[in-house]
């Protein structure tokens, strides 16, 4: 099991993801993000908005993508 942050993710906190699998801790992530959506966050609608200006570059948000899938699978399992 490893851990990563939402912050860690792009995001705007220290909300903890717990998975296997860097998938699974990116889906925990975007359900988080949808949850802080609703409640109108301003600190994570700010973060949206970098990720989604990060998207319109498609080989920018790739290497994105492999930097936080290296990042995971560095961290150590608990």
């Amino acid at each position: 099991m490893k851990t990563m942050t939402c912050r860690q993710l792009g995001g705007a906190c220290d909300k903890e993801f717990h998975s296997e699998t860097f998938e699974e801790i990116a889906r925990q992530s975007q359900q988080h993000g949808k949850e802080m959506f609703e409640q109108g966050d301003d600190a994570h609608l700010q973060a949206m908005q970098e990720m989604r200006e990060l998207m319109q570059d498609p080989e920018a948000m790739q290497e994105w993508m492999k930097r936080k899938m290296q990042e995971f699978d560095s961290l150590p399992n608990h």
